[in-house]
């Protein structure tokens, strides 16, 4: 049985795409692909399935998720989007900012995202940390994505290629540096340059290694690199 979606007006469907026109203009004016894709993943990662919290509902507008250790830099693009969100106000922020994240994956070279319109805002944030922690291995990571979230192994590694996009800024997360030669480009990059070892100039993290270490994720690293449509299986979950 397939998923289910909440049923929306036609209004309320023809204002997502005039946002989705206006949202492939900044992102392709400001080169913010990354920072774009990093508020969607950072609002749906927060979701827990046991106590049917968190999750992409629209709470990063709040200063206080905006504050979270985990989100520094995401202040940024709460403010490059809030122009374009005031001119539709029918739609709710949770589908916003997941229609961006779908937005910065087609404008960098993915392929074109199934969005699925409904999402309600919730009034308050989730607690903090939530989010995966980039300096620890592979127990943590399932602790985070399988524990937390209810997803799988292949979800970890599929959602760790996301990484093919953006850098590290070492005043925001520790850590310096893009994992890829063209950062502004969506395909399985990430994937290569994990498996060609470490270079001067491209960033590995300890969460990143660890899909290397483990020996159930590296065959999926490996699996992945032979894939053609990764963007597909990572934009499910947010979607």
């Amino acid at each position: 049985m397939g998923k289910s979606y909440p049923t929306v007006s036609e209004e309320y469907k023809k204002a997502v795409e005039k946002a989705r026109r206006k949202l492939r203009g900044l992102i392709a004016e400001k080169n913010c692909a990354p920072l774009i894709l990093r508020i969607a993943w950072h609002s749906a990662g927060t979701y827990d399935v046991t106590t049917k919290t968190g999750g992409p509902f629209g709470t990063m507008r709040h200063k206080g998720e905006q504050g979270h250790a985990a989100n520094n830099g995401l202040e940024i693009a709460v403010r490059l989007l809030e122009p374009i969100k005031e001119q539709f106000p029918i739609l709710s922020y949770a589908d916003f900012y997941q229609l961006a994240g779908v937005v910065a994956v087609e404008v960098t070279g993915g392929p074109e995202i199934p969005f699925h319109p409904g999402r309600e805002d919730k009034p308050e944030p989730p607690v903090e940390g939530r989010l995966p922690d980039a300096t620890k291995g592979s127990d943590h990571l399932r602790d985070v994505f399988v524990k937390q979230m209810g997803l799988t192994d292949q979800d970890i590694v599929a959602l760790s290629g996301g990484h093919t996009l953006g850098r590290c800024h070492k005043e925001r997360s520790g850590f310096e540096g893009p994992w890829t030669t063209n950062p502004l480009i969506f395909d399985n990059s990430y994937f290569k340059e994990l498996l060609s070892g470490e270079k001067d100039g491209l960033l590995q993290l300890p969460s990143d290694k660890a899909l290397l270490s483990d020996p159930a994720f590296r065959p999926l690293v490996e699996n992945m690199l032979r894939m053609r449509m990764l963007s597909s299986l990572i934009m499910q979950n947010l979607t």
